[in-house]
């Protein structure tokens, strides 16, 4: 027992795969630049530090960006979970997506996505992040998409 307890135990990560498709940046056209640099700044910090490896910013009925890994559709057609988010504006954490029968409505996102989050962003959209290892979003990752959302929420509402 002695030993056991001078050992370091390290929590086994879990297994990643490599997302299935191409590697993009897609923005709406019509946005004003400062909308497309505070997307592609937010964009890229959540894509760099949290185990993102695909988003999208769906806002007022339409995609704004799309990045990372992307999947082949690129229209969001609300599922029932993605409604949930917008109505009642908390976050859904799907660790293991493939468990869940509802991940048929994230068919915009890599086929072989193993985590998803949506993320409020005020009551007009919701920021979806796509990982490629199941339960690897942190607790300190999910107040950082927050707090991310929440700055994307004023900025889009200007």
């Amino acid at each position: 027992l002695t030993g056991l307890i001078w050992q370091q135990v390290q929590p086994r990560s879990p297994d990643t795969v490599e997302l299935i498709g191409e590697e993009g940046f897609v923005l709406a056209a019509d946005l004003p630049e400062a909308v497309k640099t505070e997307l592609a700044w937010a964009s890229h910090l959540l894509l760099t530090n949290t185990v993102t490896r695909s988003l999208v910013v769906f806002y007022q009925g339409k995609v704004l960006l799309r990045r990372g890994i992307l999947g082949t559709k690129s229209e969001v057609v609300p599922g029932v979970i993605l409604k949930q988010v917008l109505e009642k504006q908390k976050p859904i954490y799907l660790v293991v997506l493939t468990v869940y029968p509802g991940r048929l409505e994230f068919d915009y996102l890599p086929e072989n996505t193993q985590g998803v989050i949506c993320q409020p962003i005020g009551n007009q959209g919701a920021l979806i992040l796509a990982a490629n290892a199941p339960r690897s979003y942190t607790k300190q990752d999910e107040n950082w998409i927050a707090g991310i959302a929440d700055k994307l929420a004023v900025t889009l509402s200007t």
